[in-house]
């Protein structure tokens, strides 16, 4: 059966009031959401209000619940924790609490509430739901409302999102502000070893997460940790002595540092607590190592939200104001949440439960159901640290006998060395011997080429850059010298990490597989460039690293616009054709326009957009950010476009330009990147051993199908290996990007938050999920 296409537009949310609120520990994001409620609603011509100081400020009424406009939520996205309050209410939890609330909501015609906070404050806007009804037929006995009343706002619609730093709420992948958390962790760590390196000592940091150890167990997967601590996954019996054996023997591979890393909640199989001081006491006891606890505490809670969190929180709360305009009598109350990249809803009290279900689990010592509950991406990140963390004693790996090259091709993107170093891991615990290709096939024919060990690629982990190098050259002019450089040394199969030149690589390859043996051989690519460019993933390796770069500097020139007023910014972003970073870099930082060359535009628009800049100049947001990628279109330069600004604008508004260059290549990847890296590339590496074993006939690896080179994408919420021979047709080879690209269908966002009419297509939204209880068989289908 075939839908019809459904259109915002066609949603009208006039004579309805929205109450937005933020409750329960405050996280990083949450403000970004608030302002995409804000602004979405106003845009449909609902009435938005403000509950201040959460459900106190809902009890408390007065000055607490105000009507808000459109330049109310200026200027908030870049800021951490909520503007508009947090406050813990214990008069909520009574029904008398909850009766005043309603009276307050009544009295302005509110009828749908969108909560933002953690399962509790859910749970409470659920149970005020239920009640509704009866609460307002109380209010009438007492003759504080009319009949007339209880018939009118007979309904209270509820949506929620999950803002918690702890990412610890089942049916999203992702909460609001765990991003941001984690990037608060991964600077600290950063900085601890250095100076844990000049010292060779060991560090033990304590991070929150009382219930949960996703914190813990991400950060410990993002700086290679020696020892991490969740109470999800208590250690075993005796884990003291394994722990102290591992530290020395990391010490005695000249390994200059340790860090453990506990989460707060962290317990041993009896529930008993094991706390950041027991451990340093056990490693100073045992060892005698000069060891330092470092507990994190708020900071992780601080600072300005990253742009995965203000991304995730803008699309969430336009998410949630469809929801509610789409909200029946019958519908339940649903969370707004993430899976893969793609936004859905789900029955708020099906999370709930199944966020309890986890607790119940630990408490009862039924750990390995506990981390089955979390879902699959948190197991996912448990089986991937648990390999890469330890290595086995050599007489315990296999040996196969198979050499496999792994090599960096295209511009540097951040979280590339991550991949490497998983991809080597992976192969040496696999049985294989593993090889290092430095400066990519050009490197490779002039025999730049060692065999590399497990405690050679410690540590690099955080590292930006390319430590193997990387070049642009494609290997089409020096096939004869790689085939002889394959044969030499025996490679048996290949994984290249990079862009959009890594991909033609291999196309190259595979086709020279008929006049040269060599290259049948089983061959992977892993997409790893800032561009995010390439055909098959909707993420690459250094995207959001880059997208970070281009979030904070805006941040930066947006505060110094305002300190000048009226005055436009129109700063150039790189990506080559592909508009991922200027389209997705303007939604982080709250852009006016973004030019991109995936959408034509011409001098009318242009010129529409500058009227609409002069009119933004009379309201009290006195500054514009307008974005442009690079290649956008080739007579619209950057230089023209601030010419046709400055000269449009001349007495409203004066400009400037920046050119953001390289500065989107460089700096230590983000806790995304480097997560993203470790766990795709461990999985090409775990395809790598498959297709060995498949294709070793007669005493040699003979592999000439298609399926026998491919590239290991993310699609929409899973891991794909796709042959690159079936992505040529998705290909657009003059201007080096995908026919289709997902983040398209985001940009009418941009343009909404920035107050623009547009069309925006909302078939994929609305249909109401099930919280999926996932087979242990599916974890490793893998979701990231």
């Amino acid at each position: 059966m075939d839908h019809q296409p459904k259109f915002f537009e066609n949603l009208s949310g006039t004579g309805k009031a929205i109450g937005v609120l933020t409750s329960g520990g405050d996280a990083q994001g949450m403000n970004a959401a608030v302002r995409a409620v804000v602004r979405m609603g106003i845009y449909v011509k609902a009435k938005v209000y403000f509950v201040y100081e959460g459900y106190q400020g809902m009890v408390d009424g007065g000055d607490n619940i105000v009507e808000v406009s459109w330049e109310s939520v200026s200027s908030i996205l870049q800021v951490g924790g909520t503007v508009i309050g947090s406050a813990r209410c214990k008069s909520f939890r009574t029904r008398e609490g909850r009766l005043q609330a309603a009276y307050n909501l009544v009295q302005r015609g509110i009828t749908n509430l969108c909560v933002i906070g953690g399962d509790g404050s859910l749970t409470g806007a659920n149970l005020f739901r239920e009640e509704w009804s009866g609460l307002l037929e109380e209010l009438a006995q007492k003759g504080k409302i009319d009949e007339d009343a209880v018939k009118k706002y007979a309904y209270l619609n509820i949506v929620g999102m999950v803002g918690s730093i702890d990412n610890d709420f089942c049916g999203t992948d992702m909460t609001i502000g765990t991003d941001s958390a984690l990037h608060r962790i991964i600077e600290v760590v950063d900085a601890i070893m250095t100076t844990a390196q000049s010292h060779q000592r060991t560090f033990v940091l304590e991070v929150m997460g009382r219930h949960c150890g996703y914190l813990a167990l991400v950060s410990a997967l993002a700086c290679g940790a020696d020892w991490v601590f969740i109470p999800e996954y208590p250690p075993e019996e005796g884990w003291e002595d394994s722990m102290c054996v591992k530290l020395s023997e990391n010490r005695a591979r000249k390994k200059r540092l340790n860090i453990i890393i506990v989460a707060e909640g962290a317990i041993d199989c009896h529930n008993k607590p094991i706390t950041s001081e027991k451990v340093k006491d056990l490693v100073v006891q045992r060892l005698g190592f000069d060891t330092r606890v470092t507990i994190l505490g708020h900071v992780q809670r601080g600072g300005t939200p990253s742009a995965f969190d203000r991304i995730l929180a803008s699309r969430m709360g336009v998410e949630a104001v469809l929801a509610l305009l789409e909200a029946t009598p019958a519908t339940p109350a649903c969370v707004v949440s993430l899976s893969g990249n793609q936004a859905v809803r789900l029955p708020l009290m099906e999370c709930v439960q199944m966020t309890q279900e986890v607790q119940k689990a630990m408490d009862e010592g039924r750990f390995l159901e506990a981390v089955r509950l979390r879902g699959r991406s948190f197991e996912n990140n448990l089986n991937t640290y648990k390999l890469l963390s330890h290595k086995k004693p050599d007489a315990e790996l296999p040996k196969t006998n198979f050499n496999v090259a792994v090599l960096n091709v295209g511009a540097p993107a951040a979280g590339m060395n991550a991949a490497v170093r998983a991809a080597v891991r992976v192969g040496i615990t696999e049985g294989h011997k593993m090889f290092a290709v430095i400066d990519g096939f050009e490197g490779f024919a002039r025999g730049k080429i060692k065999e590399i060990s497990w405690g050679y690629v410690g540590g690099w982990t955080g590292q930006g850059g390319s430590i193997l190098g990387t070049k642009r050259t494609l290997p089409a002019k020096y096939l004869e010298k790689i085939a002889d450089q394959m044969r030499t040394n025996n490679i048996n199969a290949l994984m290249v990490i990079g862009g959009f030149e890594a991909y033609l690589g291999l196309l190259e390859l595979s086709a020279a597989r008929e006049k040269y043996d060599e290259f049948c051989v089983p061959m992977v690519m892993v997409p790893a460039t800032v561009s995010n460019n390439v055909p098959g993933s909707d993420f690459s390796i250094g995207a959001d690293t880059a997208l970070n770069t281009i979030t904070d500097t805006c941040d930066r020139i947006k505060q110094s616009a305002s300190g000048t007023k009226r005055r436009v910014f129109i700063i150039e972003t790189m990506g080559g054709y592909c508009g991922y970073l200027a389209n997705m870099g303007a939604l982080a930082a709250g852009a006016d326009a973004a030019y991109i060359f995936e959408e034509q535009f011409d001098i009318r628009e242009l010129q529409a957009n500058v009227e609409h800049l002069t009119e933004k100049m009379k309201t009290s947001i006195q500054r514009g950010l307008v974005l442009r990628n690079e290649n956008c279109n080739e007579n619209y330069t950057t230089d023209f476009i601030y010419q046709l600004y400055s000269e449009e604008g001349k007495g409203v508004f004066d400009c400037r330009k920046n050119v953001l260059g390289h500065m989107q290549q460089g700096g230590a990847p983000s806790p995304f990147d480097r997560n993203f890296g470790t766990k795709i590339s461990a999985k090409a590496m775990q395809w790598i051993s498959k297709k060995l074993k498949e294709t070793y006939r007669k005493g040699k690896v003979f592999a000439n199908t298609d399926d026998s080179v491919c590239l290991l994408g993310m699609r929409r919420r899973n891991l794909v290996f796709q042959p690159v021979a079936e992505l040529k047709n998705e290909t657009d080879f003059v201007h080096r990007i995908p026919k289709e690209q997902w983040w398209l269908k985001l940009r009418p966002l941009m343009k909404i938050l920035a107050k623009y009419k547009t069309s925006y297509d909302v078939s994929d939204s609305g249909q109401l999920e099930h919280v999926a209880m996932h087979s242990p068989k599916e974890a490793e289908t893998g979701a990231i």
